[in-house]
């Protein structure tokens, strides 16, 4: 059985399958810290199930807005916008305490501020460099359990 585990204070994502660590990748949380307010753009902890996947065959560097590809962008283009891009997942919260993470939007991401990664940066998603985020989404189904903690 695979799941997922991001670790706050060392800014990684691990794919475990039992208690076999199959792989862990650099990612970026929240730049305001930890939470679970609307709005506070706080990286939600405790457990979830990835709800969601969407992209699966878009473009490396798609756009998303409101879930939906707008465009392409590409390693150089200049923006001081947080961008969703190459691929999401949509992750819901099992707790009460996180319960509203799937109405707020909180995804695991590709990004366009790829230098970044391993320091917190996001706006409370939990960003993946591009390549690493397409790896992810071809190793991991709907219903996959995650654990974020400090």
């Amino acid at each position: 059985m695979k799941r997922l585990s991001v670790s706050v204070g060392t800014q990684t994502l691990r794919l475990w399958e039992n208690q076999r660590l199959l792989k862990e990748w650099p990612c970026s949380t929240s730049k305001f810290g930890l939470g679970f307010v609307e709005g506070s753009l706080r990286t939600p902890v405790g457990h979830f199930t990835v709800k969601e996947k969407l992209g699966a065959e878009a473009t490396w560097g798609t756009v998303f807005k409101s879930r939906q590809p707008v465009g392409i962008w590409k390693t150089g283009d200049e923006t001081q916008d947080d961008l969703v891009l190459t691929r999401i997942f949509r992750l819901e919260g099992l707790e009460p305490r996180n319960a509203n993470t799937f109405s707020r939007y909180i995804y695991i991401h590709g990004t366009n501020d790829e230098r970044g990664i391993g320091k917190r940066g996001s706006h409370g998603c939990i960003r993946l460099k591009n390549d690493d985020v397409i790896e992810l989404y071809d190793l991991v189904p709907e219903g996959t359990d995650l654990w974020i903690q400090e």
